[in-house]
């Protein structure tokens, strides 16, 4: 499959403990030298030094620079990679979950609205939480410290936004590992044949 040219963007997003990010890494060895993934901006900060909190003050600055670091990291692959699929570990919308004001006041203080940053995505695959169905969610990941009952309210939030994009492609929880990424490989695929340019 030749997809020089391919300028295109696609979120892999989700609820913590859905297996997006290890998805992600198999998805890239699948299109050695033909995708450029964005790694999560959240984690590059939290496990960079910053500490996560949940004072409102503290919380709206993280994720004003989560959400800057996101969209610069997206346009470092972009220039970096100009012929490229470009693959993003989380999108510049997933702050919305976190958010402690009004999805308005974060339109407001991130100078964009909801309909610019889904548009900056060519398709959305969302990974739903294995927290849904009570499995555990424990990972290797240090920064990701959510209870099942967290991830699963954060599942809701980020659906509930995510859900709003045109092309917006549903892996539920009751899916085996394997058949999320055999779908993550089908989906890249099909935007790929749709957009071909």
């Amino acid at each position: 499959m030749n997809i020089t040219n391919i300028r295109k963007r696609i979120v892999l997003t989700g609820g913590p403990g859905g297996g997006k990010t290890t998805a992600l890494d198999l998805i890239r060895r699948e299109f050695c030298g033909k995708i450029a993934s964005v790694p999560e901006a959240a984690t590059m900060i939290f496990s960079g030094g910053i500490n996560r909190s949940m004072d409102p003050e503290v919380l709206k600055a993280q994720q004003t620079a989560i959400f800057n670091l996101q969209k610069h990291l997206e346009d470092i692959q972009r220039a970096a990679h100009p012929d490229c699929l470009i693959l993003c570990d989380r999108g510049s919308l997933d702050g919305l979950a976190y958010w402690p004001e009004s999805e308005q006041h974060f339109f407001e203080t991130m100078n964009t609205s909801l309909e610019l940053e889904l548009a900056r995505y060519d398709a959305v695959i969302f990974f739903e939480t294995a927290a849904m169905s009570g499995a555990s969610i424990k990972s290797n990941n240090p920064v990701r410290n959510e209870s099942e009952q967290a991830a699963v309210d954060l599942d809701n939030k980020l659906k509930k936004v995510w859900s709003q994009h045109p092309n917006f492609n549903l892996v539920g929880r009751s899916e085996s590992f394997i058949r999320k990424v055999m779908f993550g490989i089908m989906t890249i695929e099909n935007v790929i044949g749709t957009y071909r340019e």
